[in-house]
């Protein structure tokens, strides 16, 4: 092996593990009838064969040559330390439940969720296909390096062609014979494990006797091409036996160049080399579907494996450094079977790892493949992988990879993909380790694994140390890898998942909602930073799907609930009727893509279950402060169900999935003329009940009148204006003067504001309009709006109208909710009432009639219309017999004006400080 110029073994990454497989039987993938393997054959035995591999054999020397005893010593604590910390996760999960076949891809899909786990298990099924794949063209090159026709060294058998195609040949030979094991089953798998297991430890016995028993000896090494790339330079190498000056030689660092690609060695360079050669402590939790007690057996035989394999580098590391000159390691990577009392020996272990590698890669990336199959995240692209033999056998995903590696095999030289794969292997690693920190995190009741030797601060190191090697290895891989991550996590986003598994993140969202809710202080709230927090109820969605979407654009990032009473007694009842109900409405809430909360409840009427809303919804300082109702009328609901786009269901009734569409969760609208569940008496009480509790109140008119664009998601912009009319006068009540903004015409001003925020509202113009009294001076109070507004920061069109000569707009002001009570008939009110709703009307048309001319003075086209009016709602009356009459008025109020909404406000919303 002195002209070993394979660019796989100067990459050194032959040490990657497979994954679970199904042992033979009728079980099939992991059932309880296939796990028949032990500690030592499921575990110890794969585990310990993928950390050696051929990296044992091949780059003892490479790393002491160039290193030198102290910082290789340096490189292997760092390396295993590294690998420690993910096999203390490793052991944590898997202690922590019953661990299915899959093994590192179970783990990692069923705590973070579907998304990642797929991702990643994608990613490391590509790992090991590419894995497999270098394996073999590494067991090539190592063939032909002696038997080849062009190998170099009185070694040199010289009986097989070389070349691109016989290399290729050669590789597909073997991988027909990989291919053929793994097709049969994994019983014959396990059994040729185990032989692979002799033949590598008696190869490595003889390594070990041979340093002893061997005495000193000159050996000749193979020419190397001079500095000027024409002359050959002979050189020899010492194996000096147990020597203290050779040990003393080859302590320090020695760092060169790379005889096998010519690269000048760095510390980084070889630590990376050192490190890909570790890899592989994942195959022992890969066989969980075939453990008979992968809870016991996983932590005991991967940390057995471990500490196995780096007791056996320590040892290589000292018998190398004592008895062989650096120029030997340096030069002859492969220096074991010169100095081996039987050479042979040494080849069959170089041999028997490669091949044993390749045949973990191939059963592993099937049984990867087939669970990512069975869980059908990627849809029918992988559905042939689900075929699987009467003995339980993936074959169909076998037969899978095994295409894939054959045509990974035509690349020939792996030296760019090789870096690719060590880097995916370290991605799984990674996630192994956040799987395990987002657990304990979380702090879930449900997670307490059996193994406790490990804490969050073992599991960030570990995820920290590798990303750093990642990144370390290959940072062009690294980044690349991360970037396919996140886009096979957003395809599988888009695609959806299967919630069953249970997502961490809400775990962990649940935890930190809690700590930060317990730190949302009430006492500390400021009006700077006040936002509207909504309580929509709801009486039947079919008829209030675009209020529910307007409300969601007036919360400005704020708490908005849904909410809807259910009459009953829970007395009279067998169970609650409200609990089944969440799913319907939280599908709602997915449908209409609106951020809102659903809260439902049961009362003998609505005018309690409303209070029961506003008394209970939310949490801590997330609190409704705002009660949304849709307006009383005698209008007939629409059902916006059969028109919205989003909305629309398949024939049968049914959604994807088979769960039931929403045209049958929620009754068809009420229909014209039949009984309400709301009396006018009992709309009015609810209102009044709101502002009682210190509430705002908002009553919505005509919402279904809204253009589609403006209730979308998206920019909204169109050619065609609009406006947004706020009147913040209490036109019942009407007044001059400068008192008129009061608390609850500032309201008004801060929701148009909030709505113009809104994307599909940037368009629409903001027009605020001054009543004047009939002894007012025009200008005065305009001139004060436009400072408040300044201050602000509002930018709005203000315009004052003459109210006119109202009956009795010169008394004196009486308590705001007596305006229909004794100093004002009904017929007055309700004249009033007309009054106003003209002056509202005739401000809209303006915009109709082509501009402030008119008719005659404008060109006949149409203007910008109002598609919004915000109107000032006054409190009810305080005699509750006049609540009919107040509802009377308000719908005299805002009759034909279109999409309107009456507010009253209670809070202050607006601050002029910084």
């Amino acid at each position: 092996m002195a002209n070993e110029n394979s660019p796989l073994l100067a990459y050194q990454l032959l040490g990657e593990e497979g994954v679970a497989f199904p042992a033979n039987g009728a079980g099939g993938p992991g059932s309880a009838s296939a796990r028949k393997l032990s500690t030592f054959l499921g575990v110890v035995v794969p585990t310990v064969l993928s950390m050696f591999s051929i990296v044992v054999f091949l780059r003892i020397g490479f790393v002491v040559g160039h290193a030198g005893l102290l910082q290789a010593l340096a490189m292997l604590l760092v390396a295993y330390f590294i690998l420690a910390l993910t096999v203390l996760s490793v052991c944590a999960i898997a202690t922590n439940g019953a661990v299915r076949g899959g093994g590192a891809y179970f783990m990692i899909s069923r705590t973070l969720g579907p998304e990642v786990g797929g991702s990643i298990g994608l990613m490391f099924y590509l790992a090991n296909v590419c894995g497999c794949a270098v394996s073999l063209l590494g067991l090539v090159e190592a063939v032909l390096d002696v038997f080849g026709t062009d190998a170099t060294g009185s070694s040199g058998l010289r009986v097989l062609p070389q070349g691109y195609g016989w290399s290729l040949l050669y590789g597909s030979l073997l991988l027909g014979l990989v291919g053929g094991v793994c097709t049969l089953g994994a019983g014959l798998y396990a059994r040729a494990s185990f032989l692979t297991f002799l033949l590598v430890s008696g190869s490595l016995a003889s390594v070990l006797v041979s340093f002893v028993a061997v005495g000193p000896r000159i050996i000749h090494l193979t020419p190397r091409p001079g500095s000027n790339g024409s002359s050959l330079l002979p050189q020899v190498g010492h194996f000096t036996g147990f020597n203290s000056s050779t040990l003393k030689a080859n302590l320090g660092a020695g760092y060169s160049k790379d005889y096998t690609t010519g690269a000048m060695m760095t510390f980084a360079s070889v630590f990376a080399v050192l490190f890909n050669g570790c890899t592989g402590i994942m195959a022992g939790a890969n066989m969980s579907g075939e453990l008979k007690d992968p809870s016991r057996a996983i932590p005991l035989g991967t940390i057995v494996a471990v500490a196995y394999t780096f007791f056996i580098y320590i040892l290589l590391f000292f018998l190398s450094s004592f008895t062989c000159d650096r120029t030997l390691l340096q030069e002859d990577y492969g220096f074991f079977r010169a100095i081996s009392v039987w050479p042979p020996l040494v080849l069959i272990g170089i041999y028997a790892t490669s091949l044993s590698a390749s045949m973990s890669s191939l059963i592993g990336a099937s049984r990867i493949l087939h669970a990512l199959a069975q869980d059908d995240l990627f849809g029918m692209i992988l559905a042939p992988a689900k075929v699987v033999s009467r003995g339980g056998n993936p074959w169909g995903a076998v037969l899978y990879s095994w295409v894939l590696v054959q045509l990974v095999l035509l690349a020939g030289k792996l030296n760019t993909l090789a870096a690719v794969v060590t880097v995916f292997y370290l991605v799984a690693y990674a996630a192994v380790d956040l799987s395990c920190l987002s657990l304990e995190w979380a702090s879930a009741p449900n997670f307490r694994p059996t193994f406790s030797l490990f804490s969050w601060h073992t599991c960030l190191l570990g995820v920290a140390s590798c990303l750093l090697m990642m990144f370390l290895i290959s940072p062009g891989a690294a980044g690349g890898s991360l970037l396919l991550m996140g886009l096979l996590s957003a395809l599988l986003t888009a695609r959806g998942g299967p919630s069953s598994w249970g997502y961490v993140s809400q775990a962990l969202l649940f935890h930190q909602v809690r700590k930060y809710l317990l730190r949302l202080d009430v006492r500390k709230e400021h009006v700077k930073f006040w936002r509207p927090q909504l309580l929509l109820l709801v009486g039947n969605p079919r008829g209030a799907l675009p209020l529910l979407r307007l409300a969601n654009q007036l919360k400005k990032g704020g708490l908005y609930v849904l909410g809807h009473v259910t009459l009953g007694d829970l007395d009279c009842l067998p169970s609650d009727p409200v609990q089944p109900q969440y799913g319907a409405w939280l599908s709602l809430v997915d449908r209409a893509q609106v951020k809102a909360f659903v809260d439902l409840t049961l009362s003998p009427s609505v005018r309690q279950g409303a209070q029961h809303l506003l008394r209970i919804s939310g949490l801590g300082g997330m609190k409704p402060n705002t009660l949304v109702l849709g307006f009383y009328d005698d209008t007939p609901p629409q059902d916006h169900f059969l028109t919205d786009p989003a909305f629309s269901e398949p024939a049968e009734g049914t959604q994807e999935g088979g769960s039931p569409a929403l045209s049958t969760l929620f009754p068809p609208p009420r229909a014209p003329g039949s009984p309400r569940a709301l009396s006018p008496q009992d709309y009015v009480a609810t209102v009044a009940d709101a502002l009682k509790m210190n509430k705002n109140v908002v009553l919505a008119r005509a919402c279904g009148a809204l253009p589609p664009e403006r209730l979308s998601r998206g920019s909204g912009g169109t050619s065609h204006l609009h406006h947004v009319d706020v009147w913040p006068l209490n036109l019942l009540r009407p007044r001059g003067g400068p008192g008129y903004v009061d608390v609850c015409g500032l309201f008004l001003l801060q929701m148009a504001t909030i709505l113009g925020m809104v994307p599909a509202w940037h368009s629409a113009r903001l027009r605020i309009f001054l009543c004047l009294g009939p002894r007012e001076a025009p200008g005065a109070a305009e001139g004060r709006l436009r400072a408040l507004l300044s201050q602000l920061r509002i930018r709005a069109k203000v315009q004052e109208v003459m109210w006119g000569d109202v009956a009795g707009s010169g008394e004196p002001e009486e308590e705001e909710g007596d305006f229909v009570n004794s100093r004002r008939g009904d017929e007055e009110a309700e004249a009033l009432a007309c009054s106003a709703n003209a002056l509202v009307q005739a401000q809209q048309g303006r915009g109709r009639r082509g501009g402030p001319g008119g008719p005659d003075g404008g060109d006949g086209e149409e203007g910008p219309t109002t598609a919004l009016t915000f109107l000032y709602l006054p409190r009810p009356p305080a005699d509750p017999a006049r609540y009919p009459h107040y509802l009377a008025l308000l719908d005299i109020l805002s009759r034909d004006l279109g999409p309107t909404l009456l507010i009253h406000g209670v809070t202050p919303v607006t601050c002029t400080d910084l």
